[in-house]
């Protein structure tokens, strides 16, 4: 699937992705995949429903929803990157990702974010409601291990 808006794209198909712009942003510049090797990227990638923001057919700006498509979807690797930033981008991409035909009637929908909790709250995203019902297995050195 494909939206427009002014100059920009966005697209679900994964042939589009700049994997090399995508990998070199969440490996060195975001604070949630520092260090992810590029094989584990393209398998995240393989497994999940990609959004690509393009701009002359340049990678601009990337998101993906982990989801079974029936009751619940995780949203995660969020980001436009700093040239297309303060143009609205990401409050667009998200309402592309919610309003996805493929992504209504879920239970529940998820995210994790250290900052950005403002935007996401313009899409429905509020603090755990009984954050004691959830748990989690988390290794923060996964990708510190040689391989």
């Amino acid at each position: 699937m494909e939206w427009h808006n002014g100059d920009y794209i966005i697209s679900t198909d994964r042939d589009r992705i700049d994997v090399e712009t995508v990998h070199r942003y969440l490996s060195a510049e975001s604070y949630w995949a520092l260090g992810i090797p590029l094989h584990v990227l393209i398998r995240s990638i393989e497994h999940a429903l990609c959004f690509g923001l393009y701009k002359g057919g340049k990678q601009a700006g990337f998101a993906r929803v982990i989801t079974d498509y029936a009751t619940f979807g995780y949203l995660a690797d969020v980001f436009v990157l700093e040239p297309h930033r303060g143009q609205g981008l990401s409050k667009w991409m998200m309402s592309v990702i919610r309003d996805h035909p493929d992504l209504q009637g879920f239970r529940r929908w998820m995210l994790a974010t250290r900052d950005a909790h403002e935007l996401y709250a313009k899409f429905g995203f509020t603090p755990l409601n009984t954050p004691d019902r959830l748990m989690e297995v988390l290794d923060r050195d996964v990708y510190s291990v040689v391989e």
